[in-house]
């Protein structure tokens, strides 16, 4: 756990500093990444953070040929697509991230089941640094 109080800190500002937080109900110990401020299980509100080890399993991917703008601008198109996919950490939480060190171009190699670890892409720099969650083969 960490002992930064829940409101008083946001999951970008940990996501800046190299840290994958999730929350996780004081009440009935369910996890939530990205956080909630309240327990859809229990509907508590009594939430704590919790770091990921950032270590998982693919569970799902999409191989992205034709991609948004904001894509499009980094570089990736047809000839060079990008892989998203759903890695369920050893938390037992699922998160969406880019997924690296897999072949986009043949998505038939790229298997349900692979140990994923965590990468943090920063985007920008200062104020306008923005950080996004991928996952790279382990």
């Amino acid at each position: 756990m960490v002992d930064k109080p829940f409101n008083d800190y946001t999951y970008n500002q940990y996501l800046n500093e190299d840290k994958l937080m999730g929350s996780i109900c004081k009440k009935c110990g369910a996890k939530y990444l990205p956080p909630r401020p309240l327990c859809i299980e229990c509907f508590s509100s009594d939430m704590e953070w919790f770091e990921s080890s950032g270590k998982g399993q693919l569970t799902a991917f999409t191989s992205i040929f034709v991609g948004p703008p904001f894509m499009i601008k980094e570089g990736f198109d047809r000839k060079n697509p990008y892989c998203v996919g759903v890695v369920t950490l050893s938390e037992g939480v699922k998160i969406n991230g880019r997924i690296l060190g897999v072949d986009v171009k043949n998505p038939e190699t790229i298997k349900v089941g692979t140990p994923m670890t965590l990468e943090f892409l920063h985007m920008g720099e200062g104020e306008n640094m923005k950080t996004h969650v991928a996952f790279n083969v382990a």
